[in-house]
């Protein structure tokens, strides 16, 4: 555990070109996935911002509409300059971070949470100042949400598929926290969108998903 009561957050989140992301929604979204995908990347970035215990949101993205609507929230927009994939990203946008604003920690967050509420990931974020690296389970228990460094801490996410084994070989903490449940559920298929209804969705994809899940055929 480290000493530090609080630490001031930089949150990354990477976002995929929107034509390119949430291919298992393919089927319940249709022609909509791109703009699906951006509400939920809006109401996760919304609210992170709402959060005190971040202080900016760093999106790492090459999405034009994306850039453009993330920007307007508020989050700083910085170009997928590596091309090489999420982590890579990721890395990109924590180097950024530290030359602009060292000593502060660093950690990278799904931009699929469209039920998380600020509360959450201010819950989250001051139980991970206790450790150097720290992560948060997503809801299925096999992947990874949150993933923090504390400042002076190597920033090694390892996102991806089996990401919550990889993060605890490399060292960082498992958060085990009761009352996230927002933080915990991302969202690559209908079942997860259906599951995020559930809590509450944020404004911007609450009347999309409602629309689409309507009109959805049975078993999709």
């Amino acid at each position: 555990m480290t000493d530090n009561a609080a630490i001031t957050w930089s949150v990354l989140m990477p976002v995929k070109v929107l034509a390119r992301a949430k291919s298992r929604l393919a089927g319940l979204a249709g022609p909509r996935r791109a703009e699906l995908a951006l509400a939920l990347a809006c109401d996760t970035v919304t609210a992170v911002l709402a959060c005190e215990a971040a202080a900016r949101v760093i999106v790492i993205t090459d999405d034009q509409v994306a850039s453009v609507a993330l920007a307007g929230l508020g989050a700083l927009v910085v170009p997928d300059e590596p091309r090489d994939g999420l982590n890579a990203a990721l890395r990109h946008g924590a180097g950024l971070a530290a030359s602009r604003w060292p000593g502060w920690g660093t950690a990278a967050l799904s931009a699929d949470l469209p039920a998380l509420r600020p509360a959450e990931i201010g819950r989250a974020l001051r139980a991970a100042s206790a450790w150097p690296t720290a992560f948060v389970a997503d809801e299925a228990g096999d992947g990874t949400t949150l993933y923090t460094a504390a400042p002076g801490a190597a920033f090694r996410p390892s996102f991806g598929l089996a990401s919550r084994a990889r993060h605890a070989a490399g060292g960082a903490a498992e958060l085990d926290l009761k009352g996230i449940p927002g933080l915990r559920r991302d969202v690559d298929t209908p079942d997860d969108l259906r599951g995020a209804v559930a809590l509450g969705l944020g404004p911007y994809s609450a009347p999309l998903a409602a629309e689409l899940l309507r009109c959805a055929p049975r078993g999709r």
